[in-house]
């Protein structure tokens, strides 16, 4: 099985899955939770650690992550929480779905720098068709923004977007 290339972004030459692409993988290969545990946090440092468990019925498959001010970008280090929990996460399901490739948001500032690439980025007109739809059904434009870690609808790469949409479709009693 191998991963959808929606879910692939392409930084400097080096390929990069994204969360969202190893979780899609994670649930065709038979995902039935992820637990997760801060292992450590320090307020004063902005530096969390988490331990991230995902399991299949074969069995689990455990991984760490951290962000701290050093490895997160300005836009993400009021996130330091959940970018660890998110990098831990990612982790373990790299392991589970045998996915070799570096997650992208395992990413430093320096090593995304190049996230810009505006040739991935959605366009003006489908953010605002992904408002419109996310207005339809209801649905807390906020919390999507908190959950994809953008500032903005118009700051979804085209893989985040097309999962986006590929949720709000298969929710259709709203």
């Amino acid at each position: 099985m191998s991963i959808d290339k929606r879910f692939i972004v392409n930084l400097q030459g080096k390929e990069f899955v994204t969360y969202e692409g190893l979780l899609d993988t994670a649930h065709q290969k038979g995902l039935t939770g992820i637990e997760t545990q801060m292992v450590s946090y320090d307020p004063q440092e902005h530096r969390a650690i988490f331990r991230a468990v995902a399991h299949t019925k074969e069995g689990s498959f455990t991984g760490y992550g951290d962000a701290d001010t050093t490895n997160v970008n300005r836009m993400i280090s009021r996130h330091i929480i959940r970018m660890a929990e998110t990098r831990a996460k990612a982790r373990a399901l790299r392991d589970l779905t045998n996915i070799g490739m570096t997650a992208l948001e395992e990413l430093g500032e320096d090593d995304s720098s190049s996230k810009d690439d505006s040739s991935n980025i959605i366009s003006d007109v489908e953010a605002k068709k992904l408002e419109a739809l996310l207005s339809n059904k209801n649905i807390d434009k906020d919390k999507v923004l908190e959950y994809y870690h953008v500032p903005a609808l118009k700051s979804l790469t085209k893989g985040k977007a097309e999962h986006l949409k590929n949720t709000l479709n298969r929710s259709k009693q709203n």
